[in-house]
């Protein structure tokens, strides 16, 4: 990518340094500017005194500084999406653990007690059915 195109491209991140660069550049001018590499270099050009390839050069190391550090913070978000991501897969594995040891002692209940497990399994349900009923009747009455 050429200098002109990183430094338009990445112009909210890189408009701090240019004013910090060239501090007689106004917030309404660099606004005036933006998005338009010939005019912001015409305007420091303006504002300055100086000589194009010395303004150019200075963009083009503002902008690979720039283009630098949005990699790097790239990187970081990478590295913190990579270990986000780690944990999230131990905890969902930890979970899965847990859900099949209580799957398991309720397999076992129902081995050892039939006949209790039956009873709570239709008493769960008759709850559950009543509440989904009073539910219904009490949203048709709206």
């Amino acid at each position: 990518m050429s200098t002109q195109q990183t430094v338009m491209g990445n112009w909210r991140q890189l408009k701090g340094k240019v004013k910090q660069q060239w501090g007689q550049l106004t917030d309404d001018e660099l606004q005036q500017a933006e998005g338009n590499y010939d005019q912001l270099v015409g305007l420091i050009q303006r504002k300055t005194g100086q000589a194009r390839t010395q303004i150019e050069r200075t963009l083009n190391d503002i902008a690979e500084k720039g283009d630098g550090m949005l990699q790097h913070a790239a990187g970081a978000a990478r590295e913190y999406a990579d270990q986000a991501g780690h944990a999230l897969r131990g905890a969902s594995q930890h979970v899965r653990e847990r859900a099949m040891e209580g799957y398991d002692s309720a397999q076992e209940m129902v081995r050892s007690r039939p006949t209790e497990s039956v009873a709570a399994a239709f008493g769960t349900g008759l709850l559950i059915g009543l509440c989904i009923g009073l539910m219904f009747s009490l949203g048709s009455d709206r």
